[in-house]
């Protein structure tokens, strides 16, 4: 039994039917779909333990607190984090980077650099460039070059003792692109330099250790592993999270309050002010078991599979240009392409007609999409549910497409 066949039956949304045709979902990178022990996790905690949490000192407000410190231990164990107080809860992603970014920010000085790479989601874009307009700093990219790699030797170059942040995505969102961030962090660090890595589209996939990678600080949502919307995490290495004033001011985030001034609370409850996302957080523990039990090693094998079969397949067509590394070693669950002559919004929705959800457009990378020379691209993405039957059928759709124009 493939991964898929045992997965499957856990989605519940799988078995709908769109325009007539069984759906083909092929943009778990945007969003993935739920299996049935995620939902529910929701339904559960909302018709048996919701409450405020940390403060009550009733029986529900406790029950509350205990799972959502529980799902913070899970995280913890599977992003191979050394302790509990380096996993932050966020909304997700963009909330995580947001988070880094006004932190950090408060230390950013006129001519400082901060360092980020042409194949970057504007989540990990937009907050360094309104830090460096806020802060008079300077915002230098690394190249994207040859079949969509980061140049190496210009990162080396760029570098230099006024970098102060380094920014990069593990997976690129549009190329598939595993960058090498274990070396990246590396040399960042030796130029004195702190890094934050966008794994939105890396733990989802790959098996991830914080701790071996040393990055500063790991972002990723809940919502593109199976999770709910709303929560994601912010890991931070505990030194520097402990170096850090806090981003925003509210309840929760203190110890003692005066008229004029706060003592902060302890990690990780210094970074989380107001009342968190405590439904999305039970959620996401229940997709972290999920994965945990599928495991991860086994889940990248066969997203794996899955791409070399869409690059075989798609190869053979001519009216398709491929972008992203052909290198399956250094290529996660994205594949990205365009049909000559055909806007990439038209195609998706010639695809839409036969069932088969794919992403078109900029896919919130315009930088990459000027350097690739294209408006945008369509985005076919996988996760534990996608078949190879379905990837069969994207391509012999992409084959057939002349006869539903």
């Amino acid at each position: 039994m493939t991964l898929a066949d045992l997965c499957r039956p856990d989605f519940p949304i799988l078995a709908r039917k769109v325009n007539g045709k069984p759906l083909v979902y092929l943009d778990s990178a945007a969003s993935s779909q739920k299996p049935r022990q995620v939902i529910d996790a929701l339904r559960g905690y909302y018709e048996t333990s919701h409450a405020n949490v940390h403060r009550s000192i009733h029986t529900l407000g406790e029950e509350a607190t205990a799972l959502l410190e529980s799902a913070r231990d899970s995280v913890r164990e599977f992003i191979g984090a050394e302790q509990r107080e380096e996993i932050v809860f966020a909304r997700g992603t963009t909330d995580a980077i947001n988070l880094v970014a006004q932190a950090v920010g408060r230390t950013i000085r006129p001519d400082d650099e901060i360092l980020v790479t042409e194949m970057e989601h504007h989540t990990n874009l937009i907050p360094w460039q309104m830090l460096c307009r806020d802060r008079g700093a300077v915002l230098k990219a690394v190249p994207v070059v040859g079949e969509g790699v980061l140049d190496l030797e210009a990162f080396s170059r760029l570098l230099s003792p006024r970098t102060r942040v380094v920014a990069v995505a593990h997976v690129s969102n549009v190329l598939g692109t595993i960058n090498p961030v274990a070396e990246i962090v590396s040399r960042a660090h030796a130029a004195g330099a702190l890094v934050l890595v966008d794994g939105a589209q890396a733990v989802p996939h790959l098996p991830i250790n914080v701790a071996s990678l040393r990055a500063d600080f790991y972002a990723f949502s809940g919502h593109k592993m199976l999770g709910p919307t709303g929560v994601g995490v912010l890991y931070g290495r505990r030194a520097v999270l402990d170096s850090l004033e806090p981003a925003w001011g509210g309840g929760e985030m203190i110890k003692e309050v005066w008229i004029d001034h706060a003592q902060w609370n302890d990690l990780p409850w210094r970074f989380e002010p107001g009342t968190p996302p405590i439904a999305p957080i039970v959620g996401l523990a229940a997709a972290v078991e999920y994965l945990s039990k599928l495991g991860m090693e086994r889940v990248a094998a066969h997203e794996h599979e899955l791409c070399r079969l869409t690059l075989d397949l798609l190869s053979k067509n001519g009216d398709l240009i491929i972008y992203g590394p052909r290198n399956l070693e250094i290529k996660s669950a994205v594949v990205a392409f365009n049909v000559r002559g055909l806007h990439p919004h038209d195609v998706a929705h010639l695809l839409d007609e036969e069932g088969i959800a794919v992403r078109a457009g900029h896919h919130c990378a315009m930088p990459l999409m000027r350097r690739l020379g294209v408006v945008g691209t369509v985005r076919a993405s996988f996760s534990v549910y996608t078949t190879p039957g379905e990837i069969e059928l994207l391509a012999k759709s992409l084959a057939n497409l002349h006869l539903m124009i």
